[in-house]
This record gives C-alpha cells, structure tokens and sequence, in this order.
C-alpha cells in the first residue's frame, strides 16, 4: 500500500466513515483515491471550516475519529476555526493536511506556513507521515481519542502519499479506567451525608446515559444538563431541573441543593462567571481539570460510566413537585412571549417547528448556531436522547449550524437534522447551501431572520456605534435558497409557519424556512439567564 492507503484503512478501521474536505494539490487526490477504495465516500465542502465542523458533528455523534482533508498554506490557515471549534468540543478530527517535503522546506516560500506552528494551540498533536505514514497515523487516532478528546493535524505530503508504506499497526483503544477506591470511598460518603444532591450532566457523560439515569432515579434528584449533554437526561423527565450553563438561571434550584454532582462537565461548557455554589462537589471527570471552577469535596477520575455505576443513594427529601416548580420557573424567566406584528416569536418558532415534527412523526436532530437565537433553541427543544442537539459550546462560533446538520445528516440520512440559525450566522456560511443541495442532505434550514446581530446588540448598552455596525439589510434566504437548487418558504407569522413546516416536512432534499423573527424579547431572556 502507499502512504496515503495506509492512512485512510487505519482511520476506517478506527470506525471513520466519511472523509469531508477541500481537496488541493498534493496528497488531497491520493487520499481521495484511497477513501473511494474502502468505500469511504468524500464530501466536498465549500469551506474548509465548513468541512471540519461537518467531521466534528460526525465524530461527535459516532464517537470515533473523523478525517477532514486540506491543501496547505491557505487550506491550513482557513481551517483554522474548524479545528478550534473540534478543540473545544471535544470532537476527535484528525485533519490531513497537505505539506512540504524536506527538500521543499530549504527553499520555499510561496504558500508555505507553519501548519504545526499554527495549529498548536488547537491540536492536541502535530504529526508528519514522513516514511511511517502506518506509524504517524495511529498516534493521530490515539491522540484524538484520549481524554479530553479532540483534533489532530497530519501533515501528509504528496511524496508521503505516493510511497510505499508498512501497514498501520493494530489500534488498541485504551481500557476503561475505574475510580480509585479512595476517592470513591469519599464520594460514597458525602452522598451518604447528604438529603437534597443534585446532578449536573456534561459532555463527558453522553456515552453514559444509562448509568446516569439510573443513578437519578435511585437518588430522586434533579438533573441539569449541559448544552452538549441535552438528551442525555430527558427533558421530559419528572426529575428533569433545567439546562446548567454557569450563569444565574438555574441558581435558584441549585442554592437549594446540599451536594452537587458533576457528571462528566467538562468546564469549557460553562460560561465565564465564578462558582456560585456553597454545596459541596463530587466532580466525576474523564481527565484532570486544568483551570477548574471550583475545589471539589472528591474526585472520581477515569471512565465516568464506571464511576457513575459505582455511586449509589438512598432517596433524599427532594419530591418531583418542588423540581416541576423548578423547572417552570425557569422555563418562564426564558419565555420569548406570544408572536406579534414585528415577527414571530423566537419561543414560537422552536416550540411551532417541534410540534410539526412530532405530527408528522419526524425526529430529526438538531443543530444550534451562536447568537441570541440559541437560547430559545437549547432551552425549548425537548431532547430525549444523547446527541439530538448539536451545538458549538466551547467555542461558540458562528456558521456552525448549517455544515453541523449536513454532517449529522449524512451521518443518519433517516433521521436528517435541522439548522437554527440566525442570518448572520448563515451569512457566514452561505456556500454550504449548495454543498447541502449537491449531496442532497436531509436537512430543513430553520433562519432566525431579524437583519441584526441581536446578542451583540444587546451587549453594547448604551454605546453610540457606527450606524450599520450590527445590522444589515434584510436579506431573502428563500430565495437564494431555490437558486441553488432547494426548496424554501417565507414566514411572517405563527400560521404561515405552520403552513411551511407542514410542506417541508413532507418534502425530501435540502430545504430552507425564512422566518421574520421578533428579537424584541432577547433581552429580557438573556439578562434571566446570564445575570
């Protein structure tokens, strides 16, 4: 086998399935080549970054390494966010980038960057296939899937890809690894201490919902989730207390708690305000945390699943009525309002848009762009299983939504996936439509349209900025939508969205809903949920 043979079957035979990219010069062709020789199917992007968050979405969902192929210079330097957003979400992306031979390296110039250089801070390794492209490869797969996951640049050259190569050497992952039974045994005792615990769901537990719940339910305690850990713990759930993002919304219910579990949260997924509880913590954690928030009380370090197993409760004094005051108290501090005259309301179009899908007995995915938009989006879709909702938590980047549903759609064409974003989100990441349309993703864009960038609004009190500084002429996504080759609609109220949703969902193919938002409630939202 060539380099570029070797690279690709390691990563098949790692669980990789797809291979997304913006081909170059170089080694791009010959890994194109080796994918279509393991029935391996390439995705073609229209941005790099675009590419990478599609394989994010897909690694995230598969939980095994996801390739993204580039060319080098300007194919590394765009990207760049790509990678940063797989960093901070934890997605195991191994980036195959084309490089500079050796002997190129003495002499060139012309597009040459320091892909290693660059990449550092969001890679958790910088390889090069140079002769032992079998070698190379399995340290990217290794490192990638290490706790925390995330990316890793391979710098393949085309010389790289062409050469002979040893096959990769069998990839062994790493044996689950139990809680100490030191610091079990004072986990073990803290909750026996305590009346009224509570439990905080993070990313780290989404391969673990069943120990989790069993856990709650043995406890009869309340459970928050993470952005990233939505479904892990069912929304529907009578012990179900909110979503936990670090801010002031869920305070109310956790200053009541006596002992707070952190199950699997990793602390990238909280924004940057202190800890606010006295309580103290049990943090149940695949890796060392380094910054943490806090000092917890134990420490259960490994494979969370097996911690969570191991932990076991008496019922406290918690009952699921004083939880469901809880939970609508939260739910009403969040509240959007009814729609109106300047548009539909943001609550309105999560909660319309699900209802449609339940009756048309759809349970499409769903991702979630920045902006103020994902507030109404993570608070009101009801998720019921790990991985319904994707979204950029860490980094919180725009253009996110749209290349993450087409990666979770072509991961599971049967379920397909929604996109909630806002325009200026989608503006940034127009050219995915058409890769949308190309490979005919089952996919429905939901366009949160108010012609400004509302959360940055918000955040310039009272600042006199540039006029045009956040705001922007409407523009028509229905339309450029069906010039590239989808099926759109126009939304201006709560009817003519339920006219759309129920045409859409009966539809097949990439489709669009252009809806007039009212984003008049944001602020009120966003101070309830931030402080």
């Amino acid at each position: 086998m060539n380099g570029a043979e070797v690279v690709v079957r390691a990563l098949h035979e790692a669980g990789a399935r797809a291979l997304f990219g913006v081909p170059g010069g170089g080694s791009s062709l010959d890994l194109m080549a080796a994918a279509r020789g393991v029935g391996m199917p390439f995705h073609l992007a229209r941005t790099e970054t675009g590419a990478a968050i599609m394989a994010g979405a897909v690694a995230e969902l598969s939980g095994a390494p996801c390739p993204v192929l580039t060319t080098r210079g300007p194919g590394v330097s765009c990207v760049t966010n790509g990678i940063a957003n797989a960093s901070l979400e934890r997605a195991p992306v191994v980036l195959l980038a084309d490089g500079f031979t050796a002997r190129e390296r003495t002499f060139a110039c012309h597009q040459f960057v320091d892909h290693a250089a660059l990449l550092r801070p969001v890679t958790k390794a910088q390889l090069r296939a140079d002769g032992q492209a079998g070698v190379a490869i399995q340290a990217a797969i290794a490192a990638s899937l290490a706790a925390p996951r995330g990316p890793v640049l391979l710098e393949l050259t085309g010389e790289a890809a062409q050469a002979e190569s040893a096959p990769a050497p069998a990839f062994t992952p790493a044996p689950p690894r139990a809680p100490e039974a030191a610091a079990l045994a004072a986990a073990q005792a803290l909750l026996a201490g305590a009346k009224r615990p509570a439990i905080i769901v993070g990313l780290e537990a989404i391969p673990h919902a069943a120990p989790l719940r069993a856990l709650a339910r043995a406890l009869r305690c309340p459970v928050l989730v993470t952005y990233k850990a939505k479904g892990v713990f069912p929304d529907a759930d009578p012990l179900f207390g909110g979503v936990f993002t670090g801010g002031a919304a869920e305070v109310p219910i956790l200053a009541e708690a006596d002992l707070i579990l952190l199950a699997g949260a990793d602390p990238m997924e909280w924004v940057p305000q202190p800890w606010k509880f006295q309580a103290p913590v049990i943090d149940i954690a695949a890796c060392p945390r380094s910054p943490h928030y806090l000092v917890p009380a134990a420490t259960l370090e490994g494979d969370v699943g097996l911690a969570l197993a191991a932990l076991a409760g008496a019922p406290g004094t918690w009952t699921e009525a004083a939880i469901a005051a809880h939970r609508a108290a939260w739910l009403a501090a969040l509240s959007n309002g009814p729609s109106g005259n300047r548009g539909i309301s943001p609550q309105a179009l999560v909660e319309i848009t699900q209802a449609a899908c339940r009756a048309a007995a759809a349970n499409p995915r769903v991702a979630v762009d920045a902006g103020a938009h994902m507030f109404p989006s993570t608070t009101f879709w009801q998720a019921s299983e790990p991985g319904d909702l994707l979204i950029s938590n860490g980094l919180a980047t725009m253009g996110f939504a749209l290349p993450a549903a087409i990666g979770a759609a072509l991961y599971d064409p049967a379920r397909g996936a929604i996109a909630f974003t806002g325009d200026g989100g989608l503006l940034m990441c127009l050219g995915e439509l058409a890769t949308a349309t190309t490979l005919k993703a089952n996919i429905l864009v939901m366009v949160f349209n108010d012609a400004t960038l509302s959360l940055i609004d918000i955040k310039k009190g009272g600042r006199a900025l540039p006029p045009g500084g956040l705001d922007w002429p409407s523009a028509d996504f229905a339309t450029l939508m069906q010039t590239l080759g989808g099926t759109a609609w126009h939304a201006h109220d709560d009817a003519s969205l339920r006219r759309a949703l129920d045409e859409a969902l009966a539809a097949t193919g990439p489709r669009l809903i252009d809806a007039r938002t009212d984003p008049g409630s944001y602020p009120a939202q966003i101070k309830a949920l931030r402080g």
